[in-house]
């Protein structure tokens, strides 16, 4: 496996950028080559700091092999100057921007070397599912690199066309909501049939959570084998996927909904 970048700064470390650092350094990144910049830092950023030791706000951090963004959209176009003094050129970029494309990157930072990440929320549990693109400056090492920090919060994989990463955001970066929406849809449903609302979403919960448990424990099973090792003919979930695997049922509202959050990001993205 290819070893973690000797130097990294992370710019941005809200929500997704303190996940991922506290998944770096749980992982074995040195904290001593790490620079976090970060305007507002959280509580929890400052007690992390405290903690491990990583430079937080440094005056001038010189610049890293690797720089992680991971800054909101808006916040680009400020942050910019301030980071053109940190991407050298090079500096890896691993850009977890949403929206942002690799060639607006390379026109606002000195780096020549960028990959575009799209990660989800789970990686907060370093459960993440996350895809990436690289442009044709990113060396093998490199790539190794991006691997490695993004392998530390849950899974990775590259594609080979960066317009697929509207697609990765439509089906995994924005995947988490869809499965909160069908737990909140199973409460309800469970209601309707005469369950008080705390019960059904215990049940509905726990549901989830246990069929996503059993899914990481047996990565190399079929979804479709694991759906029917549960589905006897004739029986009650049977009757229950008749009815999610009509014409217009499971997968064609599903379907509508990853081609309307695709079209969003490509909107988003300009």
């Amino acid at each position: 496996m290819t070893d973690w970048p000797r130097t990294l700064a992370l710019a941005g470390a809200g929500k997704m950028g303190g996940a991922m650092l506290r998944g770096w350094l749980d992982g074995g990144l040195k904290a001593e080559g790490v620079a976090v910049i970060e305007p507002n830092p959280s509580p929890e950023l400052v007690a992390l700091q405290a903690e491990r030791g990583f430079a937080l706000n440094p005056p001038a951090p010189s610049a890293p092999q690797a720089l992680v963004l991971a800054v909101k959209p808006q916040a680009l176009a400020a942050a910019a100057p301030t980071l053109q003094a940190v991407a050298g050129p090079d500096t890896l970029v691993i850009s977890v921007v949403a929206g942002k494309t690799i060639a607006e990157l390379a026109a606002r930072l000195p780096a020549r070397a960028i990959a575009r990440v799209m990660p989800n929320t789970p990686a907060a549990v370093g459960r993440g599912a996350s895809a990436g693109a690289a442009n044709s400056a990113v060396s093998p090492l490199q790539r190794g690199w991006t691997e490695r920090l993004m392998r530390a919060v849950g899974m990775f994989e590259w594609v080979a066309d960066e317009t697929l990463i509207d697609a990765v955001t439509a089906l995994s970066g924005s995947g988490p909501a869809y499965v909160f929406a069908l737990v909140e849809a199973m409460a309800r449903a469970g209601e309707a049939v005469g369950l008080s609302a705390d019960l059904a979403m215990r049940l509905a919960r726990a549901t989830v959570e246990g069929a996503g448990e059993l899914m990481a424990r047996e990565p190399q099973t079929p979804a479709a084998v694991l759906r029917q090792n549960v589905t006897s003919p004739g029986g009650t979930t049977a009757a229950a996927l008749g009815v999610l695997q009509a014409r217009d049922g499971l997968d064609a509202l599903l379907a509508r909904a990853v081609v309307a959050a695709r079209d969003r990001a490509r909107e988003l993205g300009g």
